[in-house]
């Protein structure tokens, strides 16, 4: 009898070759090629995407892999390539030939598109800055906007909205932010004049910040008021310029307008902008203090933002307590925080606020009260400075009380039913006013595909226009927003 043999199978020699995933190098050549396509197509749509491409690929560049694209984009022995090349530090033989290696595979393709050599001056700007060289990024940014003066092209809007951005960076970074004022006008000016909206919104963000860095709020509203007003072309620009707007009006003690925009740049910042949704909630919680309000909890509790607010935590809970001696003790405590965030000035009109918030307090709890325990209990120096306040807060209509000068007492009215005022229906009117507002704000912000009712697509450019768009929103869901 024949005896049954087990077989065993033997694994087929593989003749796959292992995909190695596409290198940096490969993926900026890819976003010169996008580039290259919305140049043509005159589409700001792709050159915008490329940017955002390129954010994603910020923390993958080297110094070699920028220098073998500069070889493959700009045209050999330009200035430009002479220049870029020049801020760049020289790696080590090795690096540089595996960058050769991986770049010999692929002709390198000569472009004269001054869209390319404003994107490699960006590229290289990046680079510089997030390697801390500062000097030499003054260098790249200060030549790439002498470049940019003498080019007029609308597919040149989003490269130079950001190149204008970290040029004003770089100068803040090494502390001479001044030296560029007159150059950002003289941009602004010749972005007017070519009617290009959206360097013009970037250029008077970056010039109310240059203004208020310096405190001069004068002229950051005088400018302000008469640049040329028009609708936003980009969410980041819009709320730094609410920001930037609800400081001024802070300063101007107009506290109602303030806490809108505020309250408004808050809400519209991206999530992950978490140090510009900081900035905005300090100055939004000083500003609804000053106005009287005392903010929720909840506002103090964000994720991530617990740390950051704690000494305006600590802060409102003085003056909602009308604490005047708490209030001194939060204020010495976190003066090195109120100044670094430059709100020094403001806690200073609060201590107004925290009296106001006491006699309050005073007025609900007694019917009749004399001034010196008013004094005391408020811990003011003399019966006639607690006399003045609570003649100033009757006047303002803080407390419903009276004053009698002959017994030095102040006597507290009864309180009446809330319901039975206006209140209730402001309140409901402001609810209503800011739902509508925000509808409205949703409706402008929709966006239509260009001659969608003129030409029929076919199914193959639906669906390329439909993976654009999905890859659209999942780089706008995961970008850094580095911007904040």
């Amino acid at each position: 009898m024949t005896q049954d043999v087990e077989m065993k199978e033997q694994p087929a020699p593989s003749n796959s070759v292992t995909v190695s995933p596409p290198s940096t190098l490969h993926h900026l050549k890819e976003i010169a090629s996008l580039i290259e396509t919305g140049a043509y197509d005159r589409e700001a749509r792709r050159i915008l995407r490329a940017i955002r491409l390129t954010m994603a690929l910020r923390r993958k560049l080297k110094a070699s892999v920028l220098s073998s694209f500069l070889t493959f984009a700009l045209t050999p022995g330009s200035e430009a390539l002479t220049r870029l090349s020049s801020y760049l530090p020289k790696e080590d033989e090795h690096e540089m030939e595996v960058d050769t290696a991986t770049s010999a595979a692929q002709p390198p393709a000569k472009h004269s598109l001054p869209e390319l050599e404003i994107y490699c001056y960006l590229l290289v700007l990046i680079f510089l800055i997030d390697q801390k060289k500062y000097d030499e990024a003054k260098a790249c940014s200060s030549a790439s906007i002498a470049r940019l003066k003498n080019l007029n092209r609308r597919t040149l809007d989003v490269l130079a909205a950001r190149l204008y951005f970290y040029y004003s960076l770089c100068y803040e970074l090494t502390g001479n932010l001044a030296e560029i004022r007159s150059n950002l006008l003289a941009l602004h000016r010749i972005a007017t004049l070519r009617h290009d909206e959206l360097c013009q919104e970037t250029l008077l963000n970056l010039l109310l910040r240059n203004y208020l860095h310096y405190n001069l709020y004068d002229q950051a509203e005088k400018l302000r008021s008469k640049a040329p007003r028009f609708e936003a072309h980009s969410n980041q620009q819009f709320c730094r310029y609410l920001f930037y707007l609800g400081k001024i009006r802070t300063i101007q003690l107009e506290y109602t307008d303030a806490k809108e925009c505020l309250l408004q740049a808050a809400r519209k910042a991206p999530v992950a902008a978490l140090g510009f949704r900081v900035q905005c909630n300090k100055w939004a919680v000083i500003v609804r203090l000053l106005l009287g309000e005392i903010p929720e909890r909840t506002v103090f509790m964000q994720k991530g933002m617990e740390k950051a607010l704690r000494p305006y935590f600590e802060l409102t809970n003085a003056v909602r307590i009308g604490d005047l001696e708490l209030f001194r003790s939060v204020a010495e405590k976190f003066s090195s925080t109120f100044s670094s965030d430059r709100t020094n000035n403001l806690i200073v009109r609060l201590r107004h606020n925290v009296i106001r918030t006491g006699l309050r307090n005073i007025s609900i709890s007694y019917s009749r009260i004399s001034l010196a325990d008013v004094a005391k209990k408020l811990r003011l120096d003399t019966v006639a400075d607690a006399e003045s306040i609570v003649a100033k807060a009757i006047r303002d209509g803080a407390i419903d009380a009276t004053l009698d000068h002959s017994n030095g007492c102040m006597l507290s009215k009864e309180m009446g039913d809330i319901y039975s005022t206006t209140e209730p229906q402001m309140a409901f009117n402001s609810r209503i006013a800011f739902c509508l507002n925000m509808h409205n704000e949703a409706v402008r912000a929709l966006r239509f595909p260009p001659n969608s009712h003129k030409e029929k697509e076919s199914a193959e450019k639906r669906r390329e226009r439909q993976q654009q768009e999905q890859e659209l929103a999942k780089h706008i869901a995961e970008e850094d927003d580095d911007e904040f």
